[in-house]
């Protein structure tokens, strides 16, 4: 049996960064960047007014001004704001020559059509050119999964077509004769398939995308099938169910049987003991286990990890420690747990009702993980604890 840390480290050693591609910019939300973004331009591109009012030489904010202009965003002054005079200018609008300040519409007064004066004096609302970014600045980096507020950036630097990781195809495989889809009403020997849909769920939740097969029987023959089928066609398979010790658990089996290299099919976490890894060519393919809280488990820390890197993903997300709201204790201590947890309004963690690797709406009731490391049996109240948000 592997300690997490050291299949993790299997896992990403056995990672492989995939091709790139050009995307026009709609097309981005989601995508992993795959080379830096420098901006093409200083930003603002000139010294501009922040608001609306009067471009004047602060020197003249006493006087009675002469209106020589109008300058609108968008346009460019013609004239050069001189000694006893002032052009009237809009948020946004270049600032004209001989001008070193910008008096808000709310401290003007216009005496005539063509003149006005002043009732205050606010210094400055002027923003510089550059003040924003600079040309050549690096905006966003390698390996940044892009948002809304990215697309924005990129728009403002002329990266119209940015440079991404292609996507890798993950095919999730359900088995079990037990298993039907959730459209079928289960009779008294049947579940309903929650760890398929799950688990296409989570792939798209990574910025991946997912190819769901099905499900297959417990037969050594259809796994074996289905098996090489999503090795051919996919980056990345995953199972669930079939990787235990029962006499239908063929999917270490069948691995090894088509040439997949198997990495390990035990690791020392609590739940999801029996997950199995291995690589064919540069295929990754995990074996999770059947119950769905498992399956979860497994694929946020163990799978999950693997896309990231694959798309060149820099992860980001750190565990945090909080203080128990109440004593936890386990009754066996060999294996790293991720304990489902709800937070309270205390800035402290409570383990949510978890009765099993089974107990799948335990999860919808929590908001992370507690981690338990190895030979950890009881932590008291208020003793601070590793937790991983979802």
């Amino acid at each position: 049996m592997m300690l997490f840390e050291e299949a993790l480290q299997q896992v990403i050693d056995n990672c492989t960064k995939g091709a790139t591609e050009k995307i026009v910019l709609y097309q981005a939300l989601g995508r992993v960047l795959a080379e830096d973004v420098v901006s093409d331009m200083d930003m603002p591109p000139f010294d501009k007014s922040a608001m609306d009012g009067f471009a004047i030489r602060e020197s003249d904010i006493h006087k009675e001004l002469e209106i020589i202009e109008t300058v609108a965003a968008g346009q460019t002054p013609k004239l050069e704001v001189k000694p006893g005079t002032a052009t009237r200018i809009m948020t946004g609008a270049p600032i004209p020559k001989g001008a070193d300040c910008v008096i808000e519409v709310e401290l003007s007064e216009l005496v005539t059509e063509h003149t006005v004066k002043f009732s205050g004096h606010s210094k400055g609302n002027i923003v510089a050119k550059a003040s924003d970014i600079n040309l050549g600045d690096l905006v966003l980096s390698k390996g940044q999964i892009i948002d809304a507020r990215h697309i924005a950036v990129m728009a403002t630097v002329g990266c119209t077509h940015p440079t991404v990781f292609k996507q890798p195809l993950v095919g999730i495989i359900s088995t079990g004769d037990e298993i039907v889809e959730p459209e079928i009403k289960p009779n008294l020997s049947q579940i309903r398939n929650s760890n398929g849909h799950q688990l296409v769920a989570q792939v798209v939740q990574s910025n991946a995308i997912p190819k769901y097969y099905g499900i297959v029987k417990d037969s050594y023959q259809a796994t074996y099938a289905a098996i090489e089928n999503g090795i051919n066609e996919c980056d990345v398979l995953i199972l669930t169910g079939g990787v235990s010790m029962g006499d239908f658990d063929f999917v270490p089996k069948i691995m090894v049987d088509l040439g997949v290299k198997l990495l390990f099919d035990r690791v020392a976490v609590q739940p999801g003991k029996p997950t199995t890894f291995g690589t064919k060519g540069n295929k990754l393919i995990f074996g999770l286990p059947g119950n769905p809280v498992s399956s979860f488990v497994q694929f946020e820390i163990m799978v999950k990890p693997a896309i990231y890197q694959m798309m060149g993903i820099i992860e980001k997300k750190k565990n945090i420690s909080l203080p128990l709201a109440e004593a936890y204790s386990r009754k066996k201590d060999d294996r790293k747990a991720f304990i489902p947890i709800k937070l309270t309004d205390k800035s402290t963690v409570i383990p949510t009702e978890y009765h099993g690797s089974a107990h799948i709406n335990s999860l919808t009731e929590s908001h992370g993980f507690a981690i338990i490391e190895i030979g950890v049996k009881e932590l008291k109240e208020g003793e601070l604890v590793n937790v991983r948000l979802f």
